[in-house]
């Protein structure tokens, strides 16, 4: 139960890592199309985002697929960007068909597992047993994930109840907000991919 205690922990703090802040982007660009009462859309969106990096980190962990580090690190502001664009050009409103956010959701957490694979791997070290701690950081993960999410949610409805933005205004200006970060990120993160051929 310690070794399950301490992989938990260590995922939701990954997640919650300031330092590591492109993956709370992505959450942020995620869920800024929503407030409170739409929390069901919420969970499922996260939920199938945990499923897609968890399929991928299991996969890494276990050897079977290798990603070279700097494309991923690349890609992950990549998902971002796109994520945020999404929430633009639609003007702020949720998508129309809920089933390619979920798509989307999931796919793009198949780039975010592979991701936190090398942090993971390294926790690991040459444990031969890995199921216990894959499904304690992924459970970590999502905890993690959903506290960001209650964050996001609740400043939202401050600002918009309160502060009497209005909903589009407001998802608009913070998924431009992540755009921008995330499209900064990706350039700077493509470059180190240029100079390290």
């Amino acid at each position: 139960m310690q070794e399950f205690s301490l992989y938990f922990e260590e995922g939701w703090q990954h997640i919650a890592d300031l330092g590591g802040y492109d993956h709370i982007l992505f959450i942020m660009a995620l869920c800024a199309v929503y407030l409170m009462k739409d929390w069901k859309k919420v969970l499922i969106l996260v939920t199938a985002f945990t499923l897609g990096h968890s399929i991928t980190l299991a996969l890494s962990v276990l050897g079977i697929v290798r990603v070279d580090t700097g494309l991923i690190e690349f890609l992950i502001p990549v998902t971002i960007v796109l994520t945020a664009l999404g929430n633009v050009i639609r003007g702020g409103k949720e998508p129309e068909r809920a089933n390619w956010n979920y798509f989307f959701a999931i796919f793009f957490g198949l780039i975010h597992g592979l991701g936190f694979s090398n942090y993971l791997r390294s926790m690991l070290g040459s444990q031969a047993d890995i199921l216990q701690p894959l499904l304690a950081f992924n459970l970590g993960l999502e905890f993690g994930q959903l506290i960001i999410v209650t964050i996001v949610l609740i400043l939202s409805q401050l600002i918009i109840r309160i502060g009497r933005a209005s909903r589009r205004d407001w998802t608009l200006f913070l998924s431009a907000a992540i755009f921008g970060v995330a499209f900064v990120m990706s350039i700077e993160r493509f470059a180190l991919i240029l100079e390290n051929k």
